[in-house]
């Protein structure tokens, strides 16, 4: 699956990274708890939040995240968008809740992986 492909599903608009949409994804870690992303997100994953701060951009980046998506309609500031973008991350947002987004993409094929 790809960037796009989970784009699609969500319905989410992309607030940064349009250029990286062909990206492959892996898996998808669905959580506000960087610590529970730390300890369970694998590498080429997707992740699904709705804590818009710095943190999220740096576990992004610590863990090889392809793509992060803000659910429940939050917007990111600009200033994580320019943190994302010097990252070369892609970033989006649904108005969907967290279960629903992860669901939906679980039901597409994309898996959690394996603990």
């Amino acid at each position: 699956m790809t960037a796009r492909d989970v784009q699609n599903i969500l319905g989410a608009r992309v607030l940064t990274g349009e250029e990286f949409l062909d990206r492959e994804v892996r898996s998808a870690c669905g959580s506000d708890m960087m610590s529970d992303v730390l300890a369970f997100s694998k590498d080429h994953s997707v992740l699904l939040t709705g804590l818009c701060n710095p943190q999220v951009i740096r576990t992004a980046e610590m863990l090889d995240i392809v793509c992060l998506i803000f659910v429940r309609g939050k917007k990111p500031d600009e200033t994580l968008i320019q943190m994302a973008k010097d990252r070369d991350l892609i970033v989006m947002e649904t108005g969907h809740r967290m279960f629903s987004s992860c669901g939906m993409l679980y039901q597409a094929g994309l898996g959690g992986g394996a603990i």
